[in-house]
């Protein structure tokens, strides 16, 4: 029901209006009370979907105890929500969203009916036979003796049985109770459970299963989405359908989506948001997760590629370091992890922050069976280099004790090489330096080496470590030596007064010490890592506006052994699931409550007990954890002894025998060992093992130490309940967003939808009681303030008044929204789902009329503005043109004057000038004419030149001054051309000058060149001299064993210097056997042959040595004043060439003369052999 008031009205008080509407409403319902309502027929179009007011009934259900037909609007409850018998034409059920409304059954095919006769068969409607009209041939799920669900037709009933025909064609006889009402084929598959006509189990899992079929793994369940894990690769990610999903072009339930409706909600509420994602392990958390941020780093981002990718590599390292496989999860997160992005006013990303939550540390020492330490290990092992493997004494994955303790040490369809490259690239793209990551691989590797340590016992049974590879390994990694470490793990120091006392310990102790430094190295290093990450990322403060935070934390667990870590993870889903059901259910209902809203309140499951048994005090799980840990007698016995006697009356708690209890979560009944509980509670280190730390020459391991000497020494159960109060506190500032992950199957194989599994997951997340809610609920609200705030600017201006909760009445009136899709409470206005994305494209609409407007507007001012600056611009360059052109004027005016009296001047001067001149030549020539007439043997021919002259001079003198100004035109002109002239042959100069600077500069690197190749060609001469002196020491040394013979031996004929015939060297056959004198004189022939051959090379070596000298001489012997030219380059290529292949060729001939120096060796020792042969 509607408060609703017309504009003629704005003037009274919204108060007034209220309580007047609501007694009309009273009047109105009293006089409706009695009067049946009318049966509209169902709408036929799938657009037009069922209000949540007038929707169908949610179950159908036949109680057999009264045979009547009971529809509810809910999920079946073993009968406890039945509906009273009621005549229809007098009574009705009282429902809805208070008791004086009455609901409107308007689309239900089902009708409430009533029999006296509680023997019949068939129920009777009004004189009608049976009730077989209305409910035969209708779809249905009937409940198997398994427990599923199986779709049929129902075919009759009788009493208290049904009759139902299977999809499988078999007929079965059902109780009543037993089956629930099946959707039509038009309402399946749909991408909001809302918008089911039935909201019950098997209709849900039935939808769920049918998009999980075809790909689609993402639903709506009123606010929150239900992603379910498809284990395998979909293509529905990427660049392509984050455009889509950020420009509103992909429909239908997406994680893209669900964040960019909390991006928005934060740009236009102003208000943080918060995405939490939750589920089981194995459900896909991480990946949602990874998805999430992608999303986000794309938005935020602007285009800059570098800070996208550097999101993403984040998750990288933080699933390296932090996930591990079990038995559930191939990829399973050992810890909490909430990331908070930070935005600018913009929408552009500025920083991250990332906060953890206990890590599982015993996981790098205890492994269970089937299941792998953290990634990183096997990663590093596969993945490192050669250069790293012999720096870090790496080994196989298979020589770890650590590692190999669970017969898991690969993960099929994964390569942990490749795993470990893509890692470094991504501690690159964070910007942890390569020293950093130097030294975080040496930890690891010595993690792994001091897992190998072994002890044994010695002759005084005490415990000592055998010292192998493994101690030495470790202790060289640690930067410590062999020693130090083997004493700090056999040996526990007490300090008595001054006095140190060395306890022995035992095998066990022993162990636990080593297992204790392993991981608190570990959980050092993970925490150092997250700061290195978070400096990475830092947020600026000035910068930063609003943020929206990703929490991904670890799934609820429960396995064939629970302990210590599923005890605080399954209680840190409890808290979650706490602020889930606070959010969707609590504050939801109180806010209709608060604000006089008519609601029917929805029952849903509340997790508080449990908490209760967590978190009360003094007789909590945790207070009690802590209060026998600081025992120092107490065993996790006697601890499970206290909490069997102090927890018993709680109905969420239940004791078993030993060490065992149970703990009735949310998602089902979980048994608890608390074997080692206390120990792991306590998490003690001890002094001389910190001490042992600092020891070490490793940076790491002693910033460590001094990090634990600075935090508070807490129990893990104090530390923990600290830090997810602060978690859940920051959480309780946003606005929540909620992603429900599903895993279909336990096998982690892709295409099973296990319905058992699924429904367990649907029934622990209150999905149905969620649905409904949403269903019959205002999912948006905005105070009257804030939506007129928003929304005034659309009405017109005789419509606006000064009263919010009018000015909200007026804009629902004015854009027709229907009256059943919102409702006024007393501050706040609530809306139905949708309503407000109708009214957001009306507003937008409207803004981008009015931004159009506006633009036109301010464009025509603009255009205007223009025009005008453009006048005023163009009136005063005028202006400014006009005063320059008139001061230019008569500037040169001025200098025109004042060149024209400096010409007048050189006029004068030049007409001085030359009557000066004129006047001097006639004296001249008139003093000649004297000197004539006084000698008169020359005054003749004198006479006539004078007279010659005379006519000249005379018309000398009859010139105007207008032929001299033109004569000094022309001599001006001669001589601004002679000017021209020098300036051109001061350039040719200029030329010239570079020319010759280039010329000198060829003409060094020429000398230059010279020089080296001469020095070239002297260090090969005195090479092949070299070679020349040893050839002749060696023929010399020679032709001294075989000059004694030559004179001897007289020969009868001369011999050819290359003749090197021996004769056969075959010993036997028909070859005549040679002398003695005849093999030496042979001997002396050979050897003359060769020294004449080597005298020949010897002086022709000479000959041409002396010949290249001289010539390069004379090329280098070049005037310094004069450059090389073309032509003495091209002589001293030629030279080159020449003298190469003289080369060549004298090095073939040395070749030759050698090998023959060598065959003649080799014959004489061989007929020395032959001789002693043929002697014998």
């Amino acid at each position: 029901m509607v408060l609703s008031a017309s504009p003629c009205s704005l003037a009274r008080s919204s108060l007034e209006e209220m309580l007047d509407s609501l007694r009309r409403r009273d009047e109105e319902e009293e006089k409706k009370k009695d009067a049946p309502p009318a049966l509209p027929p169902r709408p036929t179009s799938r657009a037009r979907l069922p209000s949540a007011r007038r929707s169908l009934p949610n179950d159908f259900k036949v109680s057999g105890s009264e045979r009547r037909v009971v529809l509810e609007n809910g999920v079946a409850t073993n009968g406890e929500s039945e509906m009273k018998e009621m005549d229809l034409g007098q009574k009705r059920r009282k429902c809805g969203f208070g008791s004086k409304r009455l609901k409107k059954d308007v689309e239900s095919p089902y009708v409430a009916i009533s029999s006296s006769d509680s023997s019949g068969k068939v129920w009777e409607l009004d004189g009608d036979d049976s009730i077989s009209y209305f409910i035969k041939k209708l779809r249905v799920w009937c409940r198997q003796p398994r427990g599923q669900w199986e779709l049929g037709i129902v075919k009759s009933t009788s009493g208290e049985e049904a009759f139902v025909s299977l999809s499988n064609g078999n007929v079965m006889k059902v109780d009543r109770s037993e089956i629930l009402p099946a959707n039509p084929d038009g309402l399946e598959n749909v991408d909001d459970l809302i918008k089911l006509c039935y909201l019950n189990e098997p209709s849900v899992l039935h939808n769920l299963k049918l998009r999980y079929s075809q790909g689609m793994i993402y639903s709506k369940a009123g606010p929150i989405l239900i992603a379910l894990n498809p284990f395998k690769d979909l293509q529905m990610y990427g660049n392509k359908y984050v455009s889509a999903c950020s420009q509103r072009t992909m429909n239908g339930p997406h994680v893209y989506a669900t964040v960019d409706a909390a991006y928005n909600k934060m740009m236009r509420d102003e208000v943080n948001q918060s995405i939490i994602i939750s589920g089981e392990s194995g459900s896909g958390k991480t990946e949602t997760a990874k998805i999430a941020m992608q999303y986000l780093a794309a938005l935020g981002s602007g285009g800059n590629c570098a800070i996208e990718n550097e999101f993403l590599q984040i998750n990288r390292i933080l699933e390296a370091f932090g996930n591990a496989k079990t038995t559930r999860n191939n990829n399973s997160s050992r810890f909490g992890k909430l990331i908070e992005i930070h935005f600018g006013s913009t929408g552009k990303i500025f920083g991250a922050k990332i906060q953890t939550l206990l890590l599982e540390k015993s996981r790098v020492v205890q492994l269970a069976r089937d299941e792998r330490s953290y990634h990183i290990f096997y990663q590093l092992c596969a993945g490192s280099s050669s250069d790293l493997k012999e720096k870090l004494n790496l080994r196989a994955v298979s020589e770890y004790k650590y590692l190999v303790q669970s017969d898991c040490m690969s993960i099929d369809g994964v390569d942990d090489a490749k795993n470990f490259d893509q890692l470094m690239e991504a501690l690159d793209a964070v910007r942890v330096c390569k020293e950093d990551q130097e030294l975080i691989f040496k930890i690891l590797a010595a993690i792994l080496w001091l897992g190998n340590i072994s002890f044994q016992v010695d002759r005084e049974n005490h415990i000592e470590v055998v010292e192998d590879e493994a101690v030495n390994s470790a202790a060289q990694l640690m930067g410590c030596s062999s020693q130090d470490l083997m004493t700090a793990l056999c040996t526990h120091k007490i300090q008595a007064d001054e006095d140190t006392i060395a306890k022995h310990l035992t095998l066990k102790q022993a162990i636990e010490r080593r297992d204790a430094i392993v991981k608190f190295i570990y959980a050092s290093l993970f925490n150092w890592l997250i700061d290195q990450l978070n400096k990475s990322l830092e947020v600026g403060k000035k910068c930063t506006w609003k943020s929206i935070s990703i929490l991904d934390l670890y799934g609820f667990q429960t396995f064939q052994k629970n302990g210590f870590e599923q005890f605080y993870i399954n209680y840190a889903n409890e808290r979650i699931q706490q602020h889930y059901n606070r959010h969707l259910f609590k504050l939801e209902q109180e806010d209709y409550e608060l604000d006089g809203i008519d609601w029917t309140k929805v029952d849903f499951e509340d997790n508080q007990g449990c908490l209760d048994l967590f978190e009360k005090k003094p007789q909590g799980l945790l207070s009690l954890l802590d209060e026998e840990s600081n025992l120092p007698n107490a065993s996790d016995l006697t601890f499970a002894s206290k909490l069997k006697h102090h927890l018993h009356p709680n109905p969420c708690f239940k004791g078993e025998r030993g060490r065992a209890f149970r703990i009735r979560h949310y998602a089902g009944e979980v048994l608890y060992d608390t074997n080692d509980f206390l120990e792991k509670n306590r998490d003690t280190m001890s002094s001389d093992c910190i001490q042992f730390l600092s020891s070490c020459n490793f940076e790491l391991l002693q910033l460590f130490s001094k990090m634990f000497n600075q935090s508070q020494k807490q129990t893990v159960a104090t530390k923990f309940k600290v830090q997810l109060f602060k978690l859940m506190h920051q959480l309780e500032s946003t606005m929540p967003h909620f992603i429900r992950c599903i895993a279909p199957n336990t096998k982690q194989l892709p295409d099973i939808y296990d319905e058992g599994h699924v429904l367990h997951q649907l029934r622990c997340y209150g999905v149905p009681e969620i649905v409904r809610l949403s269903r019959a609920g205002y999912p948006t609200r905005m105070t009257h303030q804030e939506f007129s705030g928003r929304y005034m600017f659309m009405l017109s201006e005789a419509n606006l008044s000064h009263d919010p909760l009018s000015i909200s009445v007026a804009v629902m009136q004015k854009f027709n929204i229907p009256s059943e899709m919102y409702h006024v409470g007393y501050t706040k206005l609530y809306l139905r789902a949708g309503q407000i994305d109708a009214l957001e494209n009306m507003r937008k609409q409207i803004l981008q009329g009015i931004i159009r407007i506006q633009k036109c507007f301010r464009g025509h001012q603009a255009r205007g503005c223009f025009c005008e600056l453009k006048n005023g611009v163009t009136t005063l360059q005028s202006f400014i043109r006009g005063e320059n052109s008139r001061r230019k004027y008569g500037a040169m005016s001025k200098s025109s004057i004042t060149i024209y009296s400096r010409k007048l001047e050189e006029i004068h001067a030049i007409i001085l000038l030359q009557s000066v001149i004129r006047g001097w030549r006639v004296r001249k020539d008139a003093s000649h004419v004297n000197r004539l007439k006084k000698y008169p043997e020359n005054a003749k021919p004198r006479r006539k030149s004078f007279m010659k002259i005379i006519p000249e001079v005379q018309d000398l003198s009859k010139e105007p001054v207008q032929n001299l100004l033109s004569a000094l035109a022309e001599l001006q002109r001669q001589v601004d051309k002679a000017d021209a002239v020098v300036e051109q042959k001061e350039e040719e100069y200029i030329e010239l000058r570079e020319q010759l600077k280039q010329s000198e500069r060829k003409r060094i690197e020429y000398e230059t060149k010279m020089k080296s190749m001469e020095e070239a060609w002297q260090k090969q001469m005195a090479s092949l001299q070299m070679s020349l002196v040893a050839a002749r020491k060696s023929l010399a040394s020679e032709n001294a064993t075989v000059q004694p013979v030559r004179h001897d031996l007289l020969l009868p004929r001369g011999y050819d210097s290359e003749d090197t015939s021996m004769g056969s060297r075959t010993p036997g056959g028909s070859t005549p056997m040679l002398s003695g004198n005849l093999s030496i004189t042979d001997a002396g022939r050979q050897v003359n042959g060769n020294l004449t051959t080597i005298s020949n090379l010897m002086k022709e070596f000479e000959q041409r040595t002396q010949d290249f000298d001289d010539e390069v001489k004379a090329m280098h012997d070049v005037k310094p004043g004069q450059c090389a030219n073309k032509n003495s380059v091209e002589e001293l290529r030629k030279l080159k060439q020449r003298f190469e292949g003289w080369k060549k060729q004298y090095k073939i001939r040395l070749r030759e003369t050698k090998a023959r120096l060598y065959k003649s060796e080799s014959e004489k020792s061989w007929r020395a052999w032959w001789k002693l042969g043929s002697r014998a």
